[in-house]
């Protein structure tokens, strides 16, 4: 295998794992309707009585009640997308009698194992989950964010992400949500109505219910945030320049996913044309047996879903020039056709760390005499590579730290800058960049290099991954409280701003690390984005 082929490989199948490695305890079977209709109800000290049953447009679920938060799991909500309605547009769930049983989460979109252990194979996966402080109250509404998992649109799952220390400490209530990943989210094919957009059709499904249902469970249907990280945070950016997302939603975090992503650069989220997901879908179809099928669609939803894991491709892109997508993301936010609402936006000092430890620990070494033959690998064009070598030069043992940097660079810092600039002509947006150089690992395992702030770390700082509690020192529990502080106030009002944290200025990058919260100098990320717009 060359070495293009080789890393590149790599760098995509990376994408999936580093945006996702932690593991999630797997329910032990999916959320399903309880046999009688009851009401229970739970006082914590100092707090009025909060309902435990909360009754839906779709029947009545039963969530759990823990120490000033309530969870409601794997709560549907739109029906299973099986038999004719894979590779469908999104329908109504179907309503249930009796309660529904919500304590536990349900089955995570079909993926290989990663995040999941063991992987899913289950269809029916269309469920989010809700974490409502219990102050929440249909008299008292407070606002929503609706969290978007990253995982390079092919793996992870909203019941990943713990949401409780947000709810209670921003008092907001917070929905995570899945959506169809892979192929069976962004399967491309001229006979598919809502080709290649599956997925973020799941989306908008999503933030329907969250206007009509959240209010029940003590949400504020007119004060929802959008939030992702990673593919997440990219489909924060689909969805602002999507006609269909229309009045969804109020404000957008967007979280290491710049909106500006391109398909030659293999580490973070973009989108491709319609033309160039059909033919990954023709390919697609070939692969599983159905390319000369008389009827390839039936044929395609007669494959069962191991073999359809089996054969797609490592990432995933959404589709534009569709109906739910008109124009590339980046194209629609550069003329300012996109949805106003306030951004909060940034990403990590470190996000390049990750991909090139993995690729370093694979068996490539970045070293002097290697690292023209990496950059080539990334950049096949000799004049843009030749420069990159020249911008970012490697010594004797930097290799791993300056590769590193080159990704981080090129696909995420100064992508997220450029997005600043087009997103901030229109509206108001507050910019971060996280910078825990001691950041907790992610994965398991010594990297061959210190990885500081790589790609996915700042999420321990919202949320417990996986249910499992952080592992933080104490200046990294403070700088944990500011950010949540932070996004929620952002949530409510639109301004991170408040009297318990460092101002935040809009027009500058703020740096968010333990005990130094301050506006980053930005003299070097002028400096190498001013190369990276120049290189093309």
């Amino acid at each position: 295998m060359s070495m293009h082929r080789a890393l590149t490989t790599l760098g995509c199948a990376l994408t999936a794992v580093l945006a996702t490695a932690w593991s999630a305890a797997p329910p032990t079977q999916p959320a399903r309707p309880a046999t009688a209709a009851t009401t229970v109800r739970t006082t914590e000290p100092g707090q009025p009585a909060a309902a435990t049953t909360v009754r839906t447009h779709d029947g009545p679920v039963r969530g759990a009640a823990h120490d000033g938060y309530r969870t409601f799991e794997g709560i549907p909500y739109a029906a299973p997308p099986v038999g004719r309605l894979r590779w469908a547009p999104p329908r109504p769930a179907t309503s249930w009698s009796g309660v529904r049983d919500a304590t536990r989460p349900a089955s995570a979109c079909p993926q290989p194992a990663g995040e999941v252990p063991g992987g899913s194979t289950d269809e029916d996966c269309l469920h989010l989950n809700v974490t409502t402080p219990d102050g929440a109250s249909p008299a008292h509404p407070r606002p929503v964010i609706v969290w978007l998992h990253g995982g390079g649109f092919t793996t992870g799952a909203g019941s990943s992400y713990d949401a409780h220390r947000m709810a209670t400490r921003g008092d907001v209530v917070v929905v995570t949500v899945n959506y169809r990943l892979g192929a069976l989210g962004f399967l491309a094919h001229s006979g598919l109505p809502g080709s290649g957009t599956f997925g973020l059709a799941d989306q908008q499904a999503a933030l329907r219910w969250v206007r009509a249902e959240i209010g029940a469970f003590g949400g504020d249907a007119h004060n929802v945030t959008l939030a992702g990280e990673s593919a997440g945070g990219y489909s924060v950016c689909a969805q602002l320049a999507s006609p269909a997302a229309a009045r969804l939603f109020e404000r957008a975090i967007i979280e290491s996913g710049p909106c500006t992503g391109r398909p030659d650069r293999p580490f973070a989220p973009s989108s491709v044309p319609l033309s160039t997901a059909r033919a990954a879908g023709a390919d697609f179809a070939a692969k599983v047996g159905c390319g000369s099928a008389r009827d390839v669609l039936a044929c395609l939803r007669r494959v069962d879903v191991p073999r359809l894991l089996a054969a797609q491709d490592t990432d995933q892109q959404p589709a534009y020039t569709t109906p739910l997508l008109p124009d590339d993301p980046a194209a629609a936010i550069a003329v300012g056709r996109f949805h106003r609402v306030p951004v909060l936006i940034g990403n990590n000092h470190d996000e390049g760390n990750g991909w090139a430890a993995g690729i370093v620990q694979a068996g490539h070494p970045v070293t002097p005499d290697t690292w023209p033959d990496v950059v080539a690998s990334f950049f096949p064009s000799p004049r843009q590579a030749k420069a990159i070598v020249r911008e970012y030069p490697v010594h004797r043992t930097d290799g791993g730290p300056v590769f590193g940097a080159v990704i981080g660079d090129a696909d995420f810092a100064c992508p997220t800058a450029h997005t600043d600039g087009l997103l901030a002509a229109h509206v108001p947006v507050w910019r971060y960049e996280f910078a825990d150089e001691h950041a907790p690992p992610l994965t398991s395992g010594t990297p061959p290099f210190p990885l500081g702030a790589p790609h996915a770390s700042e999420l321990p700082y919202l949320f417990d991954l996986g249910g499992r509690p952080r592992d933080l020192t104490a200046a990294q529990h403070r700088l944990a409280d500011t950010m949540i502080d932070y996004w929620t106030r952002f949530a409510r009002t639109a301004d991170p701003n408040g009297p318990s944290s460092p101002h935040w200025p809009r027009h500058t990058v703020l740096s968010l690390a333990p005990d130094h919260i301050v506006p980053t100098r930005t003299a070097q990320i002028r400096h190498h984005c001013a190369f990276w717009n120049a290189l093309g």
